[in-house]
């Protein structure tokens, strides 16, 4: 995209949409994560334009109840994994990218794709999939994670590698609470840990 602006009227039209909808805290890891995807795709020679546009919309569906999503997804027809079905949240991912589409007009389909993917990841993921992936983990509001500040730094120089160590401390973590993992989760680490 020539001319890359974050003052571009798209992105400020959706910016102060989703400051409306969602609530500050989502709203500012939002920002976070645009900002970061952005830089990410300055590192890796990533469409700019694209990042920052993933990244504004990665969470437009977040702050929708369990009730309202899984009626969204109805529409969209979208159906819910046994994952998604125990737990609703995960369905933003793939409501948000339906969203997009429906709601703020987006035609991309690797921006939408970045979107639908962001949480559990997939096999063989596009350089623009995997920088939303990544900013949405890394994003400066973070709490601090185990082993962020290392994964912060590897994602400048090896998106794969990246990848590898935030699935790993994704699944760890999702078995030490005993949460339920989505099948696309443990695929992605399958394919991404032999790397």
């Amino acid at each position: 995209m020539d001319g890359f602006s974050t003052e571009n009227h798209l992105y400020k039209n959706i910016q102060k949409k989703l400051k409306k909808e969602l609530d500050k805290k989502r709203y500012v890891h939002t920002m976070g994560v645009a900002y970061t995807a952005l830089n990410l795709a300055m590192a890796h020679g990533e469409d700019l334009g694209s990042a920052y546009l993933a990244g504004l919309l990665h969470d437009n569906a977040k702050c929708l109840s369990s009730k309202e999503k899984l009626s969204l997804c109805k529409k969209h027809g979208i159906k819910p994994n046994e994952a998604e079905a125990e737990n609703p949240d995960l369905l933003h991912a793939k409501l948000g990218a339906a969203l997009a589409k429906d709601r703020f007009e987006i035609e991309d389909g690797a921006v939408l794709s970045a979107i639908c993917y962001h949480t559990t990841g997939k096999p063989d993921m596009s350089t623009l999939e995997k920088i939303v992936y990544i900013a949405d983990y890394m994003e400066p509001n973070r709490r601090m994670l185990p082993g962020l500040p290392e994964i912060r730094g590897m994602a400048f120089k090896d998106l794969d590698q990246t990848m590898t160590k935030i699935l790993e401390n994704t699944l760890s973590h999702l078995k030490n609470k005993k949460i339920m993992i989505d099948p696309l989760t443990q695929e992605t680490w399958d394919y991404y840990k032999t790397r």
